[in-house]
C-alpha cells in the first residue's frame, strides 16, 4: 500500500469509483504531465447529498463537508486517470465554486475543506494555487463545486 493510500486509511476515507460524465466532457484530460480535472460534485454513489446556497439554507460547516467531499472525488479521478495516487508529483491548483447569497464572504472558508484534504492526503505536494468563486447556481442545486489541476511524474 502506498504512502498516500495510507493516509487516505488513516482519514478512513475508502475511494469510490470515479464518476462517469454528467453531460458532453470528458471527466479528466492529460496534456504532458499536467492532469486537468473536471469540476467534482459532493455526491455519493451517484447522487448530490447537499443541497442549497451557503448564506441560505447551508452553514459554513456544511459547506466545507461538501467541499471535502468534492475533494475525495477528485481523488478518485486522479487514481483513475493516472492509475496510481503515488504518480502525484503536485496538486498544482484547486478552483472552488460556492453557490451562495449575495451577501455572504465566507467563500474561502467552504473551499478549505478541499484544500485541508488535499494537504493531509498528498503533504507537501497537496499544496496548491486555489480560486474560491461565488455563483449564483451550480448543478443539481449543490453547493459547492471542486475542480483541480494535478502534476503527475514521469
Amino acid at each position: 500500500m502506498s504512502e498516500i493510500e495510507e493516509r487516505l486509511k488513516g482519514l478512513g476515507i475508502t475511494l469510490p469509483v470515479a464518476a462517469a460524465p454528467a453531460a458532453n466532457y470528458l471527466p479528466f484530460v492529460q496534456s504532458g504531465r499536467l492532469l486537468y480535472l473536471s469540476g467534482q460534485l459532493p455526491s455519493q454513489g451517484g447522487k448530490p447529498v447537499c443541497h442549497g446556497h451557503l448564506g441560505a439554507d447551508v452553514s459554513v460547516e456544511d459547506g466545507y463537508q461538501a467541499a471535502r467531499l468534492c475533494a475525495i472525488n477528485l481523488i478518485a479521478q486522479i487514481k483513475a486517470a493516472a492509475g496510481d495516487l503515488s504518480r502525484v508529483a503536485r496538486i498544482v491548483r484547486l478552483g472552488g465554486f460556492v453557490a451562495s447569497t449575495p451577501d455572504f464572504t465566507d467563500q474561502p472558508k467552504v473551499v478549505n475543506g478541499a484544500s485541508d484534504l488535499m494537504v493531509a492526503v498528498f503533504g507537501d505536494a497537496g499544496r496548491h494555487a486555489r480560486s474560491a468563486v461565488a455563483c449564483p447556481a451550480l448543478p443539481f442545486g449543490v453547493p459547492v463545486e471542486v475542480e483541480a489541476i494535478v502534476e503527475l511524474k514521469d
